[in-house]
């Protein structure tokens, strides 16, 4: 049988609604790869390998505070929202406010363990090498976080300028809020957006904003970040370039 072709590919003709759907299908995500202008970092988990550091240090200290909570806890219900979320729900666990000195020594604790012991996340260098679009990053966390993990890990140079944080925009992720201010920064429309997500909460942020969102599974389970709608999931970065360009 002779092979015809589609869009430079070749494929077996069929007939039917079922093949009808996946030719209008494949164009679409043709389409779109080719509009695709701009790729969305989150940072904790995605570019750094940071979120278990951060909580191994937040729970240690919550403890402190007469809250025993777990890192599982935490990774289930904090990981990816703003650090205003986490005191505001800690708030209501305590039955007060959390003290003043209490969150300035969290940021004290926290950034030291980061700066002695935070890495890259395997393969994202190569990955961003491997870009041909441009990037950002967007972050639950402030510009000094990401400035110390981004330049621990050596990254930071390839961020400068496109870095954006929930803390400039009036509410964090699951809202659309960050995903949106980096995309209308950099000039480019949500729909040419791609959104690389490790959390629920920004998975829906960046489905909400109107990006197509990639689920990084490393460290989350898979269909949690499929649940919130990612489009599709991997856990290994060598992977992506595929996932986004096809």
């Amino acid at each position: 049988m002779t092979q015809a072709k589609y869009m430079g590919r070749a494929y077996v003709p069929c007939r039917g609604a079922f093949c009808a759907k996946i030719v209008r299908r494949t164009a679409r995500k043709e389409r779109w790869m080719q509009q695709l202008e701009l790729v969305i970092f989150d940072c904790d988990g995605v570019l750094v390998d940071s979120e278990l550091i951060t909580n191994t240090v937040f729970a240690a200290m919550l403890g402190e505070l007469g809250l025993p909570i777990s890192v599982d806890y935490l990774f289930e219900h904090f990981v990816g929202r703003s650090m205003q979320h986490c005191w505001r729900e800690i708030a209501v666990m305590l039955g007060r406010d959390v003290p003043a000195a209490f969150r300035e020594e969290f940021q004290l604790r926290s950034l030291a363990a980061l700066q002695a012991r935070v890495k890259a996340v395997r393969g994202v260098e190569a990955l961003l090498d491997s870009l041909h679009v441009p990037y950002c990053v967007a972050s639950s966390g402030g510009h000094e976080k990401m400035a110390a993990t981004l330049g621990a890990t050596g990254l930071l140079p390839r961020f400068r300028n496109r870095m954006f944080s929930a803390t400039e925009v009036a509410h964090g992720k699951p809202a659309p809020d960050i995903f949106l201010y980096a995309a209308a920064k950099c000039g480019v429309e949500p729909a040419f957006c791609a959104v690389i997500e490790d959390s629920p909460a920004g998975v829906a942020a960046g489905v909400t904003a109107g990006m197509r969102v990639y689920g990084y599974s490393a460290f989350t389970p898979a269909e949690r970040l499929r649940a919130a709608g990612a489009h599709a999931t991997f856990s290994d970065m060598a992977r992506l370039p595929e996932l986004l360009f096809g």
